[in-house]
């Protein structure tokens, strides 16, 4: 079907609040490529969200998944287990930096992570509060709805959320907030809100994800730590996003040295495939009851042999190495830039975690949400698929597969180059 016809039945049968934008349809794709309903080719920046750190398609995980169908599709893990699941377990309770001996469960998304992170956190403490951070982002479950650090569009029209969330500023002194003031405002979120023996857990992204790209330093990440073990919390990181090599590193976390008690990840964890996983020490994932958690479909086989290849692939071709490299021809690219162009500033990158501001004022630091917006539709237009983020939605992010060849990357960003020109 062409992209008019797909576009016709999107109208009259896609709910308006899951109806994508975009008016081309996805129809055939391989590494940093995709090809639409009607032949068109674009270049992939976003990744599916950063779930494509390995690229589209990757050769390996589609044999795995391939190898896989011929054997066992499902069974329920709970109701038969399967060897993918157990294997997975073990690769990542030797992957993950959690304090002590790790136990893993598998999930579907990373909101259903987050979901029973925070169930495993109150049953290990006894505790209900939990503690997020402004700018943070979770899921849209009703409890995540709750924790994220930003109303719309992920609050606005469903009603009241879930009480025991409790919010603390985030470190991005771009933006006015200093470490020093986001510990004052967490240690007065304990002293206003949050009683520390009835909060079970702080919960934060290392590098914020749809906040902006903002990644928290190693100080302030050994200060949650030390307030955590003062009052008997978990440390709960989300590595939905930043987890699975988009850092340089396995996990964002492991920049900062710093144990967490819980971990969840999701996203490139199996290169497309609906996979996460809740990751702490042995203690904290066994302290709720036989039968306590689970799902359906949670480590379905077929993931799991996703996620299986993926961390080969990690292994045979270097992928944190090759998203180093990456990074740091982005961080060369968006340098010209800054000097190019008035409306960029604050460029950073952490491995291949990268994004700059768009803003109408250097020197106020005022943001251009609408030069985002505008940017992001010319690229499109162009060929180039290329995401904004931000709690001021002014943030170009780059989550293009690790794997892009570079002369893919180099037009990629030659198109944004090209269509800043136009813009400003």
């Amino acid at each position: 079907m062409s992209n008019a016809e797909l576009n016709e039945l999107k109208q009259k049968y896609v709910a308006a609040g899951a109806a994508s934008p975009a008016t081309a349809f996805a129809d055939r794709a391989e590494n940093a490529e995709i090809w639409d309903a009607d032949g068109n080719r674009f270049i992939d920046f976003a990744g599916g969200i950063g779930v494509l750190n390995v690229g589209h398609r990757h050769p390996k995980v589609v044999a795995a998944v391939k190898a896989q169908l011929d054997k066992v599709m499902h069974t329920c893990q709970t109701v038969m287990p399967y060897e993918g699941y157990v294997k997975v377990a073990e690769k990542l309770s030797h992957l993950v930096p959690v304090r002590g001996h790790a136990k893993v469960m598998l999930a579907n998304s990373g909101a259903e992570a987050l979901e029973n992170a925070v169930k495993i956190a109150r049953a290990a403490t006894g505790r209900s509060n939990v503690i997020c951070f402004d700018g943070g982002y979770h899921g849209r479950t009703f409890y995540t709805m709750a924790m994220n650090g930003k109303v719309a569009p992920y609050q606005s029209d469903f009603g009241p959320m879930p009480g025991t969330v409790f919010r603390a500023p985030y470190p991005v002194s771009y933006h006015g907030v200093s470490e020093d003031e986001a510990l004052r405002g967490l240690k007065m979120t304990l002293k206003t809100d949050a009683n520390p023996k009835d909060t079970a857990a702080i919960v934060l992204e290392p590098v914020l994800g749809e906040g902006g790209f903002y990644p928290a330093s190693k100080s302030f990440l050994e200060k949650i730590r030390e307030i955590c073990d003062e009052h008997g919390m978990l440390m709960i990181i989300d590595e939905v996003q930043s987890g699975f090599g988009r850092t340089g590193k396995m996990f964002a976390i492991e920049h900062s040295g710093v144990e967490p008690d819980i971990m969840t990840m999701a996203k490139s964890m199996a290169d497309g495939m609906p996979i996460s996983a809740i990751v702490g020490t042995d203690k904290v994932m066994d302290a709720s009851g036989p039968n306590s958690l689970g799902g359906t479909y949670t480590g379905s086989p077929t993931a799991c042999a996703a996620a299986l290849a993926v961390l080969e692939v990690f292994e045979e071709e270097n992928i944190l190495e090759k998203s180093r490299t990456l990074g740091e021809k982005l961080a060369a690219r968006f340098g010209e830039w800054q000097t190019k162009f008035d409306c960029i500033d604050n460029v950073r990158n952490m491995g291949a975690m990268a994004a700059f501001e768009l803003v109408s004022n250097k020197t106020d630091r005022t943001p251009n949400p609408e030069l985002a917006a505008a940017l992001c539709k010319k690229a499109r237009e162009e060929g180039l698929i290329l995401l904004s983020c931000g709690m001021y939605g002014n943030t170009i992010r780059f989550l293009m597969p690790v794997t892009i060849e570079d002369s893919v990357l180099n037009e990629g960003l030659d198109i944004i180059e090209s269509c800043l020109e136009s813009l400003v």
